[in-house]
């Protein structure tokens, strides 16, 4: 199993460990709360994830064994713990594995029922804009 298929089944089984949907979704915001924030000078339009409902950003960085890492940051809680999320499922990948991810394996995160519709969009943007990093990067 991938690390990135690792890290996003523990994701799954924290997320289906919670029944009510309240919870999950403090569950989430305290996932946004507890990581770092991303440093004002990062917070720039080329990070920016478009397609979010509120300002949210992705910054890459990149390590010499052709693994990347990902640290995000957003004006809204459910969105910061959802980039988070994301940002921690694909850190210390290769570029071929992020470039690879097939976006049907977040279904069961059960975001249709965790999210609005457009704050589910907003997450494949940011999947899209992780994958498009690594694409470039490869």
């Amino acid at each position: 199993m991938s690390l990135i298929k690792s890290k996003l089944k523990n994701y799954i089984d924290a997320l289906n460990n919670i029944e009510d949907m309240t919870d999950r979704y403090v569950w989430l915001m305290d996932l946004g709360k507890k990581s770092p924030i991303v440093p004002e000078k990062f917070k720039l339009e080329e990070f920016e994830v478009p397609g979010c409902q509120s300002q949210t950003w992705l910054v890459p960085h990149f390590m010499y064994d052709d693994k990347m890492y990902f640290t995000a940051d957003s004006a809204a809680l459910i969105s910061k713990g959802m980039v988070c999320l994301l940002a921690d499922i694909f850190s210390n990948s290769t570029r071929s594995d992020i470039a690879a991810f097939e976006e049907s394996a977040l279904e069961d995160l059960k975001l249709d029922t965790l999210l609005t519709p457009g704050r589910r969009n907003g997450v494949y943007s940011m999947l899209k804009k992780i994958q498009g990093y690594g694409r470039r990067a490869a």
